[in-house]
C-alpha cells in the first residue's frame, strides 16, 4: 500500500472480498446474502463497497435511511435496497427510487400502502419487521393482527421479506434469550405465511448469528460488521480481515525541556527531555477527546506512541522520544499493528463507534 501523505482511510476491497467469502461459506446452498452497508459502509464508503459487493454477487443490500439508498441508485447499484429505518415523508421517494421499505407497525404499513394504492402500484416490495425481544422497532405478538387485516385488503404491496433483530447474538451468557428470540420469530413468520399464502424471504441472524446460530439462518442472512473485518468475539475476529486502514503523517516533531507543556489547558507537563510529534487528526475527525492523556496510541515506524495531552479538533500530539522517526512519517491510527478493536476498547467503546464515527473529512482511498 502506498506511504500517507496525509490522512486517509485506505479502503481494502481484498479484504472485503475475503470477508464476504468467509461469512457465504458458513451458509448453507441456498442462503441469500444481505449486505448491510448503511452510515457509509461503517464508516468506509458505501459506493465502493456495494459495488464491489454486487461484482461478488450479493443478493441484496441494506442501509438505515432513505437518502443512502437513493445515493446508491444514483451510482448506478441495481440490486435491490432494503431501507431498514424509513420514515413515512419519504415514501414517495422510496417508490421513485425503487427502494424497499421496512414497515414496523400499524401505522407505517397503512401509509406506506395509501400511497402505494394512491400510485396505482401493484405487489411493490415491502419488508415487515417483527419484535422479538430488541424493542426498538417492529410488529409484536399482540399487535400482529394488523397486519393480515391491512394485506388483505390491497394488492399494491407485497411482502418480500419478514425479519427480526437478534439482541446479544454475540454473548453466550445470553443464549436462552437468543434461543427465545428465535423461536418466537418461527411462530411470528408462521403465522404470517399462513396468513398471505405465501412464504416471503425470512431473515434474523446478523454476524455472529451466522456463526454462533448456523440453524436459525432461515433464508436469508445480513452481515454489516463482519463485511468489514471484524465479528465481536476474538476467535472470530481472526477469520476475518479489518477493511480499512487510517493513516496520517507527522507534521512537525518538538523538543521539550523539563517542564515545557503540551497544548490546551497545558494537559501535558514534561517531565524529563521529551520528543512530541503532532499529527493532523483529531476529534472533529473521529479520534475523540478520551483517547488523550495516554490511554491510546498510535504507531509510528512499527512503535507504539502514547497520545499526550488532550486530543484537539485537528491535531494529535504524540510522544516519540523513544522512536527514530522524522517530520513525513507515516503513522497508523488503526489497521496493522493497531486493531481497532484494541483502540477502541481504551477508549471505552466498541469498533462500531470507532470505525463509523470516522469523519467524510478524512480522504478515502480505495486499494482494489
Amino acid at each position: 500500500m502506498p506511504k500517507a501523505e496525509e490522512s486517509v482511510l485506505e479502503i481494502d476491497l481484498n479484504a472485503l472480498a475475503h470477508n464476504f467469502k468467509t461469512i457465504k461459506s458458513q451458509l448453507s446452498p441456498g442462503v441469500k446474502f444481505m449486505s448491510v452497508i448503511k452510515a457509509y459502509a461503517y464508516g468506509n464508503d458505501s459506493v465502493a463497497m456495494a459495488k464491489k459487493l454486487e461484482e461478488l454477487d450479493t443478493d441484496y443490500f441494506a442501509v438505515a435511511y432513505t437518502e443512502e439508498g437513493i445515493k446508491l441508485r444514483e451510482a448506478g447499484v441495481s440490486k435491490p435496497i432494503l431501507i431498514l429505518h424509513p420514515q413515512p415523508v419519504n415514501y414517495p421517494e422510496i417508490i421513485e427510487n425503487c427502494l424497499e421499505p421496512n414497515l414496523y407497525s400499524a401505522r407505517t404499513l397503512q401509509l406506506f400502502i395509501d400511497i402505494a394504492e394512491k400510485q396505482k402500484q401493484k405487489n411493490y416490495p415491502v419488508h415487515l419487521k417483527f419484535n422479538t425481544g430488541m424493542n426498538r422497532l417492529g410488529f409484536t405478538e399482540t399487535n400482529y393482527h394488523h397486519i393480515p387485516e391491512k394485506i388483505g385488503k390491497t394488492e399494491s404491496v407485497k411482502v418480500v421479506s419478514a425479519f427480526s433483530h437478534l439482541a446479544a447474538s454475540e454473548d453466550w451468557k445470553e443464549r436462552e434469550f437468543t434461543l427465545s428470540q428465535i423461536y418466537k420469530f418461527k411462530d411470528l413468520a408462521g403465522k404470517l405465511i399462513d396468513d398471505i399464502r405465501y412464504e416471503p424471504l425470512l431473515h434474523l441472524c446478523n454476524t455472529s448469528a451466522i456463526f454462533n446460530y448456523p440453524s436459525a439462518t432461515f433464508s436469508m442472512v445480513r452481515s454489516g460488521l463482519g463485511l468489514y473485518g471484524f465479528a465481536n468475539d476474538p476467535n472470530l475476529d481472526e477469520k476475518l480481515k479489518p477493511v480499512g486502514t487510517l493513516k496520517t503523517v507527522i507534521s512537525q516533531i518538538q523538543n521539550l525541556k523539563e517542564g515545557d507543556t503540551v497544548g490546551y489547558s497545558r494537559a501535558f507537563k514534561a517531565e524529563k527531555i521529551t520528543k512530541t510529534a503532532t499529527i493532523p487528526i483529531g476529534h472533529a475527525d473521529g479520534i475523540k477527546r478520551i483517547y488523550g492523556h495516554g490511554k491510546a496510541g498510535v504507531f509510528v515506524n512499527g512503535e507504539y506512541a502514547p497520545i499526550v495531552g488532550n486530543v484537539c479538533m485537528d491535531i494529535i500530539m504524540i510522544d516519540v522520544t523513544h522512536i527514530d522517526c522524522q517530520e513525513g512519517d507515516e503513522v497508523i491510527i488503526f489497521g496493522g499493528p493497531q486493531h481497532v478493536t484494541k483502540l477502541a476498547g481504551a477508549g471505552g467503546t466498541i469498533s462500531y463507534e470507532l470505525i463509523t464515527g470516522i469523519s467524510q473529512r478524512v480522504k478515502r482511498v480505495i486499494i482494489q
